[in-house]
């Protein structure tokens, strides 16, 4: 006898991007489990500069993103250096409205920052939403090389200077690329060396068109409470 068709509802979520390698690969393994509704992409873009925050992608190439790989992007507009509990609030207010729709998921890329896991998870627990990392605690090495293997490809768009210098801005993501790494670099940047915009695989209905721009330093102030030295960051930019 033929085994009875599955016919449960897929669960309503909203997937966080980033345009990235993590968010590509994790996007990946939802897709083919086919077991959530991705209502959206959902990113938050620096308002002065109209880029993603932190990996600096113009909010353009974002949405091209979205239109390939066919889920409508949601932006989440994040003033410039904003304090820690006014992004909070303005988080809150988005998922309250997500939740508002019955929409009780939310999707990262995270793949073994527990710290980071555990403030998603608190955050999303006020809204009565459950978090899910699709990518969690697989070994980086073996899902940077599955990336390749796969046919994604990505730039990088992004790189910090305490960790890697300003000639890995604007290289691809290739095999050659992770045997230049250094030393306690991860290869998949997930303790924020390095950050990337992916522009084809098999999540795209077509190849990005894109330039590479000048290479751009900056260099950001840390709270005045914190230990850590100021961060410096060489930009690829991308047009």
């Amino acid at each position: 006898m033929a085994a009875a068709a599955n016919t449960a509802p897929m669960k309503r979520a909203v997937f966080n991007w980033s345009g990235g390698k993590d968010s590509s690969m994790s996007l990946y393994a939802v897709l083919r489990r086919k077991q959530f509704d991705i209502r959206c992409l959902l990113t938050s873009v620096n308002t002065r500069y109209q880029r993603v925050s932190m990996h600096g992608v113009r909010l353009e190439l974002i949405k091209a993103q979205a239109e390939s790989i066919g889920i409508p992007l949601h932006p989440v507009w994040v003033p410039e250096a904003p304090t820690m509990a006014a992004y909070d609030e303005l988080m809150f207010t988005t998922l309250r409205q997500f939740k508002d729709d019955k929409i009780e998921y939310s999707i990262f890329g995270d793949i073994f920052l527990e710290d980071l896991k555990k403030y998603r998870e608190g955050q999303l627990a006020k809204v009565q939403m459950q978090a899910v990392f699709p990518i969690w605690q697989r070994p980086t090495i073996d899902l940077a090389t599955e990336f390749i293997d796969l046919g994604f490809r990505a730039v990088i768009a992004c790189v910090n200077d305490k960790y890697l210098d300003k000639s890995f801005a604007g290289r691809e993501i290739d095999r050659q690329f992770l045997k230049d790494l250094p030393a306690g670099v991860d290869p998949c940047g997930e303790n924020g060396e390095y950050h990337s915009f992916v522009f084809d695989g098999p999540i795209f209905k077509k190849p990005l068109a894109f330039r590479k721009g000048e290479l751009v330093y900056r260099k950001y102030k840390t709270p005045a409470e914190s230990s850590l030295d100021d961060n410096g960051f060489w930009y690829c930019d991308l047009i």
